[in-house]
């Protein structure tokens, strides 16, 4: 009965790129971990790599510009977390500024407006100083600069003192309307 595996190096170290790259695209350096850790020699690792970057199975550049679309998107990282994530994985310094340059300053902050907004009632009752310092420190974890969370939430701190003034200005303006009207 023959063995599944293939028995060269190189046709082995083949498959498990490819079975890896089914799943979900992958930096050059992931693979070569993962080729490291199966003990498949350095040289058989970086032509087979070679190779499959030849063909356009491995493309960091792209990887790095869906990365940071995705994670920008869906979890309202800034660009200083989203580069972070990608040298973590292995992404080229060149490429990671590249791909985080195309993040628009807008969309950052109106991603950071989102995620305040998400935390603000939560911080509802507690002194002003304290909601700043929580809710820009949530901000600086997902990698906002400092200025930019301060400016983003003192603003949308402002913005709810004046809608919170706005809701009582109308519902004693209700009171009195009902009040005078006469009924009960």
């Amino acid at each position: 009965m023959r063995d599944s595996a293939p028995a060269d190096p190189a046709s082995r170290a083949r498959d498990i790129c490819l079975r890896l790259l089914t799943g979900q695209a992958r930096t050059r350096r992931q693979l070569a971990d993962s080729l490291r850790r199966k003990e498949i020699p350095d040289e058989i690792a970086e032509q087979v790599l070679d190779r499959l970057t030849e063909v356009g199975l491995i493309d960091d550049a792209a990887y790095a510009r869906s990365w940071v679309e995705q994670r920008q998107r869906s979890r309202g990282l800034a660009r200083r977390a989203l580069a972070g994530e990608l040298r973590a994985k292995g992404v080229d310094s060149a490429v990671v500024a590249e791909a985080v340059a195309e993040v628009d300053p807008d969309d950052e902050e109106a991603a950071a407006r989102r995620l305040v907004e998400r935390k603000l009632s939560s911080t509802r009752g507690l002194d002003r100083q304290v909601r700043i310092r929580r809710l820009a420190g949530m901000l600086a974890r997902r990698g906002y600069p400092e200025g930019l969370a301060l400016r983003v939430v003192r603003a949308m701190l402002d913005e709810e003192v004046v809608e919170d003034a706005e809701d009582a200005e109308s519902a004693s303006g209700f009171e009195t309307d009902y009040l005078d009207s006469g009924e009960e």
